[in-house]
């Protein structure tokens, strides 16, 4: 046994527990309490196993949940940056790439280049597998929001043209999602819990 090769794993685990202290402005379904990104990060995996047969292509969903357990792990140096933030730009950034460095650094050099690699092609968003894991991404939030009257649209004043350009990538993953995700759209609208510009 490699004892150096379990020491560096383990230090890897160790350090991804910090995932479940960073607060994201989205709050838990029918709750007035915050989700962490550990939290988000599960949900989205559960989210692309349930919804998988609604992706436009047949996709690899064990990489797709690998994606989504490992995409946000970054924040633990970078921070969550907040989906319809108007100033910082939620893309990938240079703090990103060094926090996946030194995160992803801490595993031995094979699981090193593996986790790096699928962090960048989801992050790419080019693959059947990385559309799809993104459009889980972005409806999570949507769904949180509409169960909790408005959530982060109302405590923000974000705007239906702004949730629209910042969710419209769900339909690269699912048509099936995006056509859904319009008829909450509209049904927000009537309930006047997402406002038109």
């Amino acid at each position: 046994m490699n004892l150096e090769h379990l020491a560096k794993q383990l230090a890897f685990i160790h350090e991804i527990d910090k995932l479940k202290y960073i607060q994201r402005k989205t709050r838990l379904f029918n709750s007035q309490r915050n989700e962490n990104d550990a939290e988000h990060s599960w949900h989205l995996a559960m989210m692309a196993m349930v919804l998988a047969e609604h992706a436009n292509e047949k996709v690899d969903i064990q990489k797709v949940v690998k994606m989504l357990l490992i995409h946000d792990i970054v924040e633990i140096d970078s921070g969550d940056v907040f989906l319809y933030d108007t100033t910082a730009n939620h893309t990938n950034t240079e703090a990103e790439r060094i926090a996946a460095e030194r995160i992803f650094g801490l595993l031995p050099d094979q699981q090193k280049e593996e986790f790096i690699s699928v962090w960048e092609e989801f992050e790419a968003g080019e693959t059947a597998e990385a559309r799809f894991a993104k459009s889980m991404d972005r409806l999570e939030p949507i769904l949180q929001n509409v169960s909790n009257e408005g959530g982060t649209w109302a405590e923000y004043d974000v705007k239906y043209e702004t949730v629209i350009k910042k969710s419209s990538g769900i339909q690269r993953g699912s048509q099936i999602l995006w056509n859904h995700t319009q008829v909450l759209f509209e049904e927000s609208i009537e309930k006047g819990i997402l406002k038109k510009s």
